[in-house]
């Protein structure tokens, strides 16, 4: 890992808008109305959540501020049904109506535009995401609309870009924490001349972390224009940069955990990761007459990552490069007809990649790995460009006055030509290499809900969505041991939801929803003689129950809460088990079914509570108590041995001075509970691996806004 920087000035150029098509006098009406209540995730336009039938949450850009999340499990945690775990730097794996997973099954979201492409997930990748300054959050639970192709089966995270503001904007945030932690948020905007104005965010972040050896630091760049060029042409020009740089650090033993969670196997570089991520994207939005709007999205991508994957460090240690380009451009016509609105668009992307792979010696010491060397012997070197072009129709029709009713359906159609770098060298069975070829798959995703207004406060829907998750290129040509990588084809659901919300009284709203969600097609690991075969065989059921309701106590107390709760496990689901334990006789592999099992890492209940409290005696000042809950799970497939799940408090203290400053103090984990973020072990093998969880860390911040 690079010699880590410390907060300092630093430049950038360049600027946008929003991802909502909305036109000013649109945004104008929209503006008037309770902004929890305005969402644009569905069709990539300004529309009331009354009028969406999907379960969806919101975050706005001041309660982004008010949290002021160090990770973004800190802002995410609170929505129900959404858990982001912790696993150091900005890491971490989520568990949306899925378990805490690596799996490409949610789709992240910049403004509308997936930040990275099809078959390029990573499930870390909410650090290349400048969160701290967005201007607004929403989490689409479920598979996305039409409007969206391949991995939204759990859901969809959106963050969206604050516009450029009006007038002169300088606002400055410097934080300071535990473990030399160290963060500066700059945002400077303004208008340029009558049409144009600017903002830019930078974004600077350090610290050496809770464990050993495990220091994380990023920058971020957020840089936007919007352009009003007449009353009926806007351009949003988006430009966003980051760079991260994060160690590496390992699971522990159940007595390490307990006894000193603060170790880490992994010092100097090992386990390392350096991700460099850019995205440029013109919005153009044409609002032909008051019923069309023709729209028209060009994007560059260009992400690359060296790292030593930590999870092989034991078995496999080896060091990848990753770079990727994506050249694109989304297409939307949207018409407004009597009694309802058709859409229809066109997603078309081409990324070419590079994939290398080497193997490296490590050296250790006792318990710790400290450095490592290079081999000069490759696994992979390999060259991949996906093609993907991806009609879709969307309209919604109001059937009555009370009955709404959406339907829509997307085509996916991929081309990867695939070149293996390495003929001349000979394979070996642990690293297979598919011969050169050029593989296509499609997928079809057709969407239907229905919306019924009880009342002018309550609305019930019901959707049927499908969706599906297209093999990655990792998994398609860097099989491992692994035998038919090339023919894998997308896992696929189906998802039934029945959901309720509505406003009660005067201050309280409240959502509800249950869902039904069947995931089939699944990559699965089986023995057929002598060789590992993946292949597509899994199913899965996945069924909850989310509840969310938040208003104000008195006119000093509010409150917020959700709850969770999950049933998930496996219909049918082959499993490679292996065990090494003396109980099993010595070395055991064979095929095994979990049909009936419940899905490992699948928390039963996740929860969380927040009471505000904001005197009238003291203007400008708020304090507030989060409770966080993570229920029980299974931690493999053979349900043997559980995590009992945790409870975690923090607190929050704001107080605005005056007009230009406010400075503010939270604690996480106030009660510095030892608890794990991700608990698991390998099928076979009795010995839980931990990830220990941040202890109590203490931030203070000043704000100074001009």
């Amino acid at each position: 890992m690079q010699t880590r920087f410390y907060l300092a000035p630093i430049a950038a150029v360049l600027c946008g808008q929003f991802g909502a098509h909305a036109n000013t006098t649109t945004q104008q009406n929209l503006a008037e109305q309770n902004q929890d209540t305005i969402v644009v995730t569905g069709t990539r336009e300004a529309q009331s959540k009354q009028d969406v039938a999907e379960s969806i949450s919101l975050l706005s850009q001041q309660a982004l501020e008010n949290i002021g999340a160090s990770h973004p499990a800190e802002a995410l945690n609170r929505l129900a049904g959404v858990h982001i775990n912790n696993l150091g730097g900005e890491g971490h794996m989520s568990s949306i109506r899925q378990p805490i997973t690596t799996s490409a099954v949610y789709l992240f979201l910049e403004d509308g535009l997936p930040i990275r492409p099809t078959g390029f997930f990573n499930h870390n990748a909410l650090y290349e995401i400048n969160m701290p300054q967005a201007g607004r959050l929403e989490v689409v639970k479920g598979p996305g609309s039409a409007l969206y192709g391949s991995d939204a089966i759990g859901g969809v995270i959106n963050v969206l870009t604050a516009a450029a503001p009006q007038q002169t904007l300088l606002k400055t945030n410097l934080e300071l924490g535990k473990n030399d932690w160290q963060r500066l948020l700059v945002s400077f905007g303004d208008k340029i001349n009558k049409q144009h104005a600017g903002k830019l965010d930078i974004n600077l972040t350090d610290n050496q972390g809770f464990r050993d050896a495990a220091d994380y630091s990023r920058y971020s760049v957020t840089a936007r224009v919007d352009s009003n060029l007449s009353d009926n042409l806007s351009v949003k020009t988006l430009l966003t940069a980051s760079d991260i740089q994060q160690s590496g650090t390992s699971d522990l033993s159940e007595s390490l955990y307990k006894a000193r969670s603060t170790f880490n196997a992994y010092h100097g570089d090992i386990g390392y990761r350096e991700v460099s991520a850019l995205r440029f994207s013109s919005d153009i939005s044409w609002y032909v007459n008051e019923q069309t709007l023709v729209s028209a999205v060009p994007y560059y991508r260009n992400n690359s990552m060296q790292m030593m994957p930590s999870w092989m460090i034991t078995y496999d240690p080896n060091i990848r490069d990753y770079q990727f380009e994506s050249y694109g451009l989304m297409l939307k016509y949207r018409q407004h007809v009597n009694q309802g609105t058709v859409i229809v668009g066109l997603d078309t992307d081409v990324t070419p990649s590079d994939y290398v792979e080497e193997q490296i010696s490590l050296t250790k010491q006792d318990d710790i790995y400290t450095d490592y060397s290079r081999t000069g012997q490759f696994n992979y070197d390999f060259s991949a460009t996906q093609t993907s072009i991806s009609p879709y129709l969307h309209t919604e029709w109001d059937l009555t006055d009370n009955w709404r009713l959406t339907a829509g359906v997307r085509y996916d159609s991929f081309e990867v030509d695939y070149t293996d770098n390495l003929t001349a060298q000979a394979e070996d069975t642990s690293h297979l290499r598919p011969q050169s070829q050029t593989k296509s798959y499609q997928h079809t995703s057709p969407k239907f809900s229905l919306l019924y207004r009880l009342a002018a406060d309550h609305t019930a829907y019901f959707n049927y969505r499908n969706a599906f998750v297209a093999p990655s290129i990792g998994s398609l040509f860097r099989p491992g041991s692994s035998q038919g990588s090339e023919n894998l084809q997308p896992t696929e659901a189906d998802s039934f939801e029945l959901g309720l919300r509505g406003q009660l009284a005067k201050d309280w709203l409240y959502e509800l929803a249950v869902y039904d969600l069947q995931k089939s097609n699944d990559i699965v690991s089986v023995i057929s003689g002598s060789d590992r075969i993946v292949t597509n065989a899994g199913e899965s059921r996945h069924l909850g129950f989310e509840a969310a309701i938040q208003g104000k106590l008195t006119d000093e107390w509010s409150l917020s809460t959700s709850i969770a709760i999950t049933n998930q496990y496996y219909q049918d689901f082959a499993y490679l088990f292996q065990c090494f334990s003396p109980a099993c006789g010595g070395f055991k592999k064979e095929n095994r079914n979990y049909a009936g099992f419940k899905v490992g890492k699948a928390p039963a209940e996740m929860a969380n509570l927040t009471v505000k409290y904001q005197p009238t005696w003291l203007q400008g000042f708020s304090s507030e108590l989060e409770v966080e809950h993570l229920g029980e799970y299974f931690t493999d497939e053979t349900n043997t041995q559980t995590y009992d799940g945790h409870t975690l408090v923090n607190w929050r203290n704001h107080y605005q001075i005056n007009a230009n400053w406010q400075v503010y103090l939270r604690i996480i984990n106030l009660t510095d509970k030892l608890y794990s973020v991700y608990t698991s072990n390998q099928v076979g093998n009795p010995n839980l691996g931990y990830r220990p969880g941040t202890p109590r860390s203490i931030y203070v911040g000043a704000t100074w806004q001009f």
